[in-house]
């Protein structure tokens, strides 16, 4: 009996018909996009616009002014967010890891720089003002960190993280959460401990240093706060995390605001009160909703169901950039992809922790959804690392 030949086709010959890139090679890095993470990130953004209007709306009509204004800026920051990301998706990500000491060093320099030439917003110097618009140097340098210690591990091609490779990494997350945590912005810094303490157990790190690091890190904690390093209000945070339903004047303006956010997510319901129908977020009830506290305007205009939306799309974003881990052609990929995952994952959690009340309010953004330029910029940087190597995992 004769057996007939399946023929299979020639995948080294290049397709001669079809739109856009289609007539390109397989292994060719633009055919190699992650569009559903870039679903779930663009779907985050336009949530953003809607929310960051119906947030600050009120206070902008009860001044006279454009109510469009902010959510206009925040377009203008998103441009700019594609327009880097885009720029960092094209580079390879190894010849971005050339780069990585350089930009490191850049922004050790203003993070020194903002210190003494900042603009004080409540007690604290955290960003240049540069007029319409203000830079953060520690949203910048959870970028530069997490590239330099990215590269640095994966130079040793090991299964393990010698100790004193691990005491290397640690100094070079050191520099700039010291520097952070004296501004003072503890919640940026507890980002980048994250993002150190994900790459590192991914690179191979022993548990029993990380144990040890992080008793030293809570000793330091301590004596940060004995010796006033620790800035009053950011003590008065704490103090009001664990006394939320405090009377005391010294804590008012902060156990309210907090009591409000989470009144306007209880009050939502399952579908939520409407788009700009939504008493607390209308009346300006909540300070720095549009930052801050922007999971309390999703969840009393959308109710459960939209912050359940909101949630499942970062838990696509995160699920995306684990396969792209999995995939990545080398440790280096591997490495970026972690540090990228541990930031957005512990951000999220913060930002939405301290809406809830389950975290003390530590001021950092929601990853994609608070109003800014500055982090806006810097997570598109973090998504166009990532797809850098998820389209260069056929080479």
């Amino acid at each position: 009996m004769r057996l007939s030949v399946i023929s299979r086709p020639n995948f080294s010959r290049r397709p001669n018909s079809g739109l856009g890139n289609i007539r390109r090679g397989f292994a060719d890095p633009t055919r190699n996009i992650d569009w559903i993470l870039m679903a779930a990130v663009g779907a985050l953004t336009i949530i953003s616009s809607f929310i960051i209007y119906s947030a600050t709306r009120p206070r902008l009509l009860n001044r006279g002014a454009d109510p469009f204004q902010f959510v206009q800026r925040q377009i203008i920051f998103v441009i700019l967010a594609i327009i880097v990301m885009a720029v960092v998706m094209w580079i390879d990500y190894v010849q971005l890891k050339g780069s990585a000491e350089l930009l490191y060093a850049v922004t050790i320099v203003l993070l020194i720089l903002v210190m003494v030439t900042g603009a004080v917003t409540g007690g604290a110097r955290l960003s240049f003002d540069l007029g319409p618009i203000s830079v953060q140097p520690s949203e910048l340098s959870k970028v530069a960190t997490l590239l330099l210690l990215a590269g640095f591990l994966a130079d040793d091609d090991t299964e393990t993280v010698a100790y004193e490779r691990f005491i290397q990494s640690l100094f070079i997350v050191g520099v700039p959460v010291f520097l952070i945590a004296i501004e003072p912005d503890l919640g940026s810094a507890s980002v980048l401990v994250a993002c150190a303490m994900g790459v590192l157990l991914v690179a191979g790190a022993q548990l029993k240093y990380i144990s040890l690091i992080t008793s030293l890190a809570i000793i330091s904690a301590f004596a940060g706060v004995v010796s006033g390093v620790v800035k009053d209000y950011q003590l008065r945070r704490i103090t009001g995390f664990l006394n939320q339903n405090s009377d005391s004047e010294t804590l008012q303006n902060l156990t309210t605001q907090v009591r409000f956010a989470k009144r306007a997510v209880a009050t939502g319901g399952f579908f939520g009160k409407g788009y700009l129908q939504g008493p607390l977020t209308n009346g300006a009830f909540i300070p720095v909703q549009s930052t801050d506290f922007v999971f309390s305007a999703i969840g009393e205009q959308f109710g459960m169901l939209g912050g359940m939306t909101v949630l499942g799309l970062f838990g696509v974003v995160l699920w995306r950039i684990y396969r792209i881990a999995r995939i990545a052609q080398d440790r280096l990929g591997v490495l970026i992809c972690a540090g990228v995952f541990t930031m957005i994952l512990w951000q999220t959690f913060q930002n939405i922790g301290m809406t809830m009340g389950i975290t003390p309010v530590s001021g950092v953004p929601l990853p994609f959804v608070s109003y800014g330029g500055s982090h806006t910029v810097a997570f598109a940087m973090m998504i166009g690392l990532v797809q850098s190597v998820h389209m260069r995992r056929f080479r």
